[in-house]
């Protein structure tokens, strides 16, 4: 397994909506944590990458009602 985090920053500040729609996600399977920045302005997706491509968590985030956009970094840890 291998476990991909992908960063991204919302579009638009914060809505408190986004607060559920983020914990709906954590149901996704393969998606091993989101991380919501201090700042409310940033996300960090860690993911199963023999589970879901980038594609996947993308897809998975917009359904979800984010208005997300991808940033850097991306790490990746083998385990």
């Amino acid at each position: 397994m291998s476990r991909v985090e992908l960063h991204y920053e919302f579009l638009a500040p914060f809505q408190d909506s986004w607060a559920e729609a983020i914990d709906r996600l954590h149901a996704v399977y393969g998606f091993h944590a989101l991380k919501l920045s201090p700042q409310l302005d940033r996300l960090a997706v860690v993911y199963d990458a023999s589970r879901l491509t980038p594609a996947d968590v993308e897809r998975h985030l917009r359904m979800a009602g984010l208005p997300v956009r991808r940033s850097l970094p991306q790490t990746v840890h083998a385990s």
